[in-house]
């Protein structure tokens, strides 16, 4: 099995202890992967565009598993494995965490002493459902990848996960275990794109019930992203 690891990445002050953090862990883990730093042209950086371009690149490079990793965000390497099982046969996403824990500053520190993650001082994010996604390339185009309207940070994974479960019939399956977000400065969630992106997802929301009405968003979107390419 052919596996890439593809991570959303625009250095960024602040944040490149954490992306080496990241790196290190997925060469670590997945030794024979092919671990990706995904960036596209987007101002200002969109997370949905990079997790797209890192299907596609994945894909081309022949992957059968893509794992898209937030350049901060670090998995229990059993859960993974299990994901990475389970979604080679499931035509759904693989999420390898039932539990997502925000590593605060002093975790951080902990962290880098040595101490396990499990035992690091954080946060637990209640209904998270991005950080660390497992799929096939076929399935996340199932459901028509992320919308890559939402740019700049926020809302992206909630629509997201709205798409996934109205269009593939069930929500992204999840395995028992964690994921661990290391601390960066955050990104802008304020401002007229934030509130842009805040009313995109409402549309998901409103479509959720509706697999004709959320078909008609994924088409939209894509309409909306070869316009943008011209």
């Amino acid at each position: 099995m052919n596996i890439a690891v593809a991570i959303p990445w625009r250095p960024q002050p602040g944040r490149e202890e954490a992306h080496d953090i990241s790196v290190a862990h997925w060469l670590r883990t997945l030794p024979a992967a092919a671990v990706l730093d995904v960036d596209t042209d987007d101002e200002p950086f969109n997370p949905a565009a990079c997790r797209n371009a890192g299907v596609r690149r994945a894909e081309r490079s022949g992957a059968d598993i893509v794992i898209i990793a937030d350049a901060d965000t670090l998995a229990e390497e059993a859960p993974l494995r299990n994901a990475v099982e389970g979604a080679a046969g499931s035509d759904l996403v693989h999420l390898p965490y039932t539990e997502y824990r925000s590593v605060d500053a002093e975790g951080s520190a902990q962290h880098r002493a040595g101490v396990a993650l499990s035992e690091c001082s954080a946060l637990t994010v209640q209904s998270a459902c991005s950080g660390v996604y497992v799929t096939t390339p076929a399935t996340w185009w199932a459901h028509g990848g992320q919308d890559e309207r939402f740019r700049g940070w926020g809302f992206e994974d909630a629509a997201w996960e709205i798409a996934h479960t109205a269009l593939l019939g069930a929500p992204p399956v999840r395995h028992e275990g964690r994921v661990y977000a290391l601390p960066h400065p955050p990104g802008v969630k304020e401002g007229l794109q934030y509130v842009a992106n805040a009313a995109l997802c409402y549309r998901y929301q409103q479509a959720a019930a509706d697999p004709e009405a959320m078909r008609a968003l994924v088409e939209e979107r894509e309409a909306a992203r070869s316009s943008s390419r011209l």
